[in-house]
């Protein structure tokens, strides 16, 4: 298939999904080179021609798979935000006690931050200057309480959590608080030891809930 020039005119064309082994590997590439411009270069000073450069691709392919750097920027964040949000934790690990849940929950969104620190730390930026990434960051925001607001209701339901706590509210609490602390260590650089990090937001986690004692 020939790379296609960006529409011109009469608006944006449609970026193709790939279908083929060599067309996923052309995009994974340019994805993957992306996110090495932008953690170097920063999100204004990235280059479309750096991206491709770094791919090994012509510049024109690249507009075979996104229509912009912004484009391309979205495909990225969207990357990172499937791997942070873990989903089904539970049946993936066996795990059913609550303690030991929202342990695995907070260590594993906290070393996906870390390992995605330089990339978070550009998300944050550009969704205070660009309407999109600011939804985009919002929608991120609900898709992690909602999966929280779940896992509360089902231990309210149980009777091991504080049934007067709305769920979603309670969710949207604690998931910001553990978001605004990797935050601050991971890209401010404060200094907190992992495990100190960890099991403090745990421990908030559980008082909030008023989670049942554990039986014996």
């Amino acid at each position: 298939m020939t790379a296609q020039a960006p529409a011109t005119g009469g608006g944006q064309k449609q970026p193709i999904t790939p279908r083929s082994a060599r067309g996923v590997r052309t995009r994974g590439a340019l994805v993957a080179a992306a996110r090495e411009v932008f953690e170097r270069d920063g999100y204004l000073d990235a280059r479309i021609t750096d991206i491709s450069r770094a791919a090994h691709v012509a510049s024109g392919s690249f507009y075979t798979y996104f229509n912009s750097k912004e484009e391309i920027f979205q495909a990225l964040v969207e990357q990172v935000q499937e791997e942070m949000l873990h989903p089904h934790l539970r049946e993936r690990t066996g795990i059913t006690d609550p303690r030991e849940l929202i342990d695995a929950s907070n260590r594993e969104y906290l070393r996906t931050y870390k390992k995605n620190a330089r990339l978070m730390a550009l998300f944050e930026q550009v969704a205070q200057v660009d309407e999109q990434f600011m939804q985009l960051r919002i929608e991120r925001g609900n898709a992690f309480a909602r999966r929280n607001a779940k896992m509360i209701r089902s231990l309210q339901e149980s009777g091991q959590a504080d049934a007067s706590l709305d769920p979603l509210l309670t969710a949207h609490a604690l998931s910001v608080m553990v978001g605004r602390m990797a935050y601050m260590v991971f890209v401010l650089g404060q200094r907190v030891p992992f495990e100190r990090l960890v099991t403090t937001l745990n421990k908030i986690w559980e008082n909030g809930l008023q989670l049942a004692e554990r039986e014996d």
